[in-house]
C-alpha cells in the first residue's frame, strides 16, 4: 500500500481531520513508507537536501572541541538521529586527535537502513574506533556525558494553528474530494503552557511543536551530568512570530527544492518547520536545565575557532576548498545566521568556549 493511501485511510478510520502533528508523523515515519523510514537518499547532494556535516568536516571538528571541555574519559556521547553518520565520524576523529575521546558514542537512531549506513561510514573513516559506537533505540535510563541533536527538532512532528476571529484553531488535515487539504478544527485551540502570538491578522499560521518540549522534559529525567547541544534552523519568539511571518515556518524538500505542499511526494520529501528556541528554553528550565549559551552557528564555530584550520592548512589547493566550505557554515546568507546553537546543562557548571563571541540567551 503506498503512504498516501494510508494516510487516507487513518483519517476514513479517525471519521475526522488528523492533527498536522500526526499527519507528518506518518509520511516521515511510517514503518518502510516514512521518508526516514526508506532506503531513499536523504543527505547531500544526491539527496533532498545538505546538512552543515555534509558540507564540511570542520562543523564536526568544532562541535568536538565543544565536547572535549566536558568528556573526562569516563562519560560518554549520545547523539540523536545522525543521518549518514557523518557527523559521528568527524566528532570521533578530531577527539582522537585531542586525545579525549568518551567512553562510549552512543547513537540513537530508530531506522534500521539509517544504522547501516551509519556503521558503514563509521568503520570506512575510523575502523579502529568503530568498538566505541553503540546503537540505541530508546533513551538510556542513566547517561553521563554530552548530548548531540543536529537538525534533530525541526524534524519533530509539529502542529499548526491558523487565527480565526481572534483566535487560534488547529489546522488538520482532511480528505476533500479523496484528496488531502487543510481544514480548520471548528474549536478553540487553548494550551495556556505554550505562548502564542497576539495581534495578528486573520489568517496568520504558525506552528507549536508540544512534542519537542515532551522530548526535552523526558531527556533531562535521562542525564546525570550532561551538556546538550541542540543544532537547528531556528529563532526566538519574537522572530518567530513576527506579524510578517503569516504562513509560519513549515518547508518541504525533494531533491534540493523547496515549496510549502506537505500533501505531493508523501513519503519522499523532507517536512519540516522551524525552532521555536524560546519554547524549547522555556521547557528546558522549567525541566530544570540551566541554559548555557545560545548564538548563531557562525559565532558557535568562530568561537570554537574555525579559522585555525585555516591558517594550520598547508596545501594550497586544500586550504582554498576549506575557505569555500567555512564561507557556506558561517556567512549569513548560507547557513551562518539560520542555524542556531542552544546548549543546556544539568549538573555541569562549565563556561562554554562556544559561547565566548556571542551569547544570546537573552532574547530567548
Amino acid at each position: 500500500m503506498k503512504l498516501n493511501e494510508v494516510i487516507k485511510n487513518t483519517i476514513i478510520q479517525n471519521q475526522a481531520p488528523i492533527g498536522f502533528d500526526e499527519f507528518m508523523q506518518l509520511a516521515l515515519y511510517y514503518p518502510q513508507l516514512g521518508y526516514y523510514r526508506s532506503g531513499s537518499e536523504k543527505f547531500g547532494e544526491k539527496g533532498d537536501f545538505v546538512t552543515a556535516p555534509e558540507t564540511s568536516d570542520l562543523f564536526g571538528f568544532c562541535l568536538a572541541r565543544q565536547c572535549a571541555q566536558v568528556l573526562n574519559g569516563d562519560n560518554d556521547i549520545l547523539e540523536f538521529g545522525a543521518g549518514s553518520g557523518v557527523l559521528a565520524a568527524q566528532v570521533l576523529f578530531e577527539l582522537g586527535r585531542l586525545e579525549c575521546l568518551p567512553k562510549c558514542y552512543y547513537i540513537l537512531e530508530l531506522s534500521g537502513e539509517l544504522q547501516h549506513r551509519q556503521q558503514q561510514t563509521i568503520a570506512k573513516a575510523l575502523p579502529e574506533l568503530l568498538e566505541r559506537v553503540v546503537w540505541l533505540d530508546k533513551l538510556p535510563e542513566r547517561f553521563n556525558g554530552v548530548v548531540i541533536a543536529n537538525e534533530v527538532l525541526d524534524a519533530m512532528p509539529a502542529k499548526r494553528l491558523i487565527q480565526k476571529q481572534g483566535k487560534f484553531h488547529e489546522l488538520c488535515v482532511d480528505l476533500d474530494k479523496d484528496q488531502l487539504n487543510w481544514r480548520s478544527d471548528e474549536t478553540v485551540f487553548e494550551k495556556s503552557a505554550i505562548k502564542l502570538p497576539v495581534n495578528v491578522v486573520e489568517g496568520y499560521t504558525t506552528e507549536i511543536n508540544p512534542r519537542a518540549m515532551a522530548w526535552i522534559d523526558s531527556l533531562y529525567g535521562a542525564l546525570d551530568e550532561a551538556l546538550v547541544l541542540l543544532i537547528d534552523y531556528g529563532m526566538h519568539r519574537d522572530e518567530y512570530f513576527h506579524p510578517q511571518r503569516l504562513d509560519g515556518t513549515l518547508r518541504c524538500y525533494y531533491q534540493h527544492k523547496a515549496s510549502d505542499n506537505p500533501f505531493v511526494y508523501i513519503g519522499e520529501q523532507d517536512i519540516t518547520t522551524s525552532v521555536n528556541f524560546s519554547d524549547i528554553a522555556d521547557q528546558a528550565k522549567s525541566s530544570g536545565f540551566q541554559v548555557a549559551g545560545y548564538a548563531t552557528q557562525a559565532l558557535f564555530l568562530i568561537s570554537l575557532g574555525i579559522d585555525e584550520y585555516l591558517l594550520t592548512e598547508k596545501d594550497n589547493d586544500q586550504r582554498i576548498s576549506l575557505a569555500q566550505q567555512v564561507k557556506q557554515l558561517v556567512l549569513p546568507s548560507a547557513m551562518g545566521e539560520s542555524f542556531k546553537v542552544l546548549a543546556l546543562s544539568k549538573s555541569i557548571n562549565v563556561k562554554l568556549n562556544g559561547f565566548k563571541e556571542q551569547d544570546l540567551s537573552h532574547k530567548l
